[in-house]
């Protein structure tokens, strides 16, 4: 909602990094990981490359019941000075203190904060709703006239439990009860290269006071603008920026020459952009 209603707002292009035992991995809707490099090499790389943010989920955490590693974000902190979110196992306010301690800004919470809401309530009054993220990954259900009409189903357990909860009433629960972000990902498009489930975004942007980062299924940068198009204030991407096909300035780049949207550049980034001649960045950058 406020992507939708605050004019001139700066989009945000964040990377993710998928990590398991140390290693980033990248897969389609959770399964068949493969490994796709050093998650302190990656994030120091997206960041020179122009990255607002940086998000770090242990993909594996969930279903096996481990804690994410404070030393893979302790790591990642020491090469790192934009913000970095962390997600993945997280249970309790005292893990996630253990995360912000070792460097995170922000904790993603998902499959606990389904159990049990009230954990995003906890950590918004110990930390500050600026800290708290509630991750959600959404699956659509069939109704009678089709998956629009179905609408969303709530997915745990990374992708392995589906839910009787409707992910958009979750969404504005979770921000009711504290939550600063919601990082909404869609179990059907994740990995899949066909781009962000944008029904699902606007159902959820529409319905919640708070920003929503977009993920699951980018192949490109015009996925990036739609997504934000259809009320996203920030997109998460993997893939396109793991596998080299693009970098972040790039992705930038594109954005502002296709579409109205502000993005933010760093002043290394925009001197490159400049040399290249991207007037129309020059002219949408906030500086």
């Amino acid at each position: 909602m406020l992507g939708a209603l605050v004019a001139g707002v700066t989009r945000r292009v964040i990377p993710c990094l998928d990590v398991r035992d140390g290693r980033v991995v990248k897969g389609v809707r959770f399964q068949g990981l493969r490994d796709a490099g050093d998650p302190v090499e990656q994030a120091l790389a997206y960041q020179e490359q122009g990255a607002d943010e940086l998000v770090m989920l242990d993909v594996s955490a969930t279903g096996e019941g481990r804690a994410t590693a404070a030393e893979t974000v302790a790591a990642i902190r020491s090469v790192l000075n934009i913000p970095l979110t962390v997600g993945g196992g997280v249970g309790d306010v005292d893990h996630a203190a253990r995360l912000l301690d070792a460097g995170a800004d922000k904790v993603s919470v998902n499959t606990a904060a389904v159990r049990e809401p009230e954990l995003v309530d906890r950590l918004a009054a110990r930390f500050g709703s600026q800290c708290t993220v509630v991750a959600i990954d959404a699956a659509r259900r069939e109704g009678k006239g089709g998956a629009e009409e179905g609408g969303w189903q709530v997915v745990v357990n990374a992708g392995t439990r589906r839910l009787d909860k409707d992910a958009v009433v979750w969404a504005g629960e979770a921000v009711e009860r504290g939550a600063g972000e919601v990082l909404l990902t869609s179990w059907d498009r994740d990995g899949t290269r066909s781009g962000y489930d944008t029904a699902l975004l606007r159902a959820v942007s529409g319905a919640v006071g708070a920003p929503v980062i977009a993920s699951g299924g980018a192949a490109g940068a015009e996925h990036l603008v739609e997504a934000l198009d259809a009320g996203a204030d920030a997109v998460l991407a993997a893939s396109i920026f793991h596998d080299g096909e693009m970098t972040v300035a790039e992705v930038k780049r594109r954005i502002v020459e296709s579409s109205a949207h502000r993005v933010r550049w760093s002043a290394e980034v925009r001197e490159t952009v400049g040399e290249r001649g991207g007037g129309a960045d020059a002219r949408r950058a906030v500086r």
